[in-house]
């Protein structure tokens, strides 16, 4: 129905900057909201940025998120990245379905990206 596709995780030092990239595809009508989410190892699924500029008090002034709707696409900008941000980030998008009997509302997910910050 709707695949949403994440890119740019790696491997970064303390202080360095990465971008994340979510790209939506598939029978998309609109998107209502979009956002990054992350989980650490034994840790809960927790929200880090939405589209509406709501951030996690722990990487406000530090990430940030912008979206290009030509290319259904959502970013998000870390910089000054800290051990602690090491996670699988996730994105998430709610959407309407484009069919032609209506647009009935999907909650999408990414299949994550690993973002490791060590030196």
């Amino acid at each position: 129905q709707v695949q949403l596709v994440e890119s740019g995780g790696g491997l970064v030092q303390p202080g360095g900057s990465l971008r994340l990239s979510c790209a939506a595809s598939g029978r998309l009508f609109s998107i209502k909201a979009m956002g990054w989410y992350r989980q650490a190892p034994g840790k809960q699924r927790e929200l880090v940025a939405t589209i509406s500029t709501n951030y996690a008090d722990s990487v406000k002034g530090r990430f940030a998120i912008s979206r290009d709707n030509t290319k259904n696409t959502v970013y998000l900008q870390m910089n000054s990245l800290e051990p602690e941000d090491t996670a699988v980030y996730y994105c998430d998008a709610d959407v309407e379905l484009d069919y032609d009997s209506g647009h009935p509302t999907f909650e999408a997910w990414g299949q994550g990206t690993q973002v490791t910050v060590s030196s």
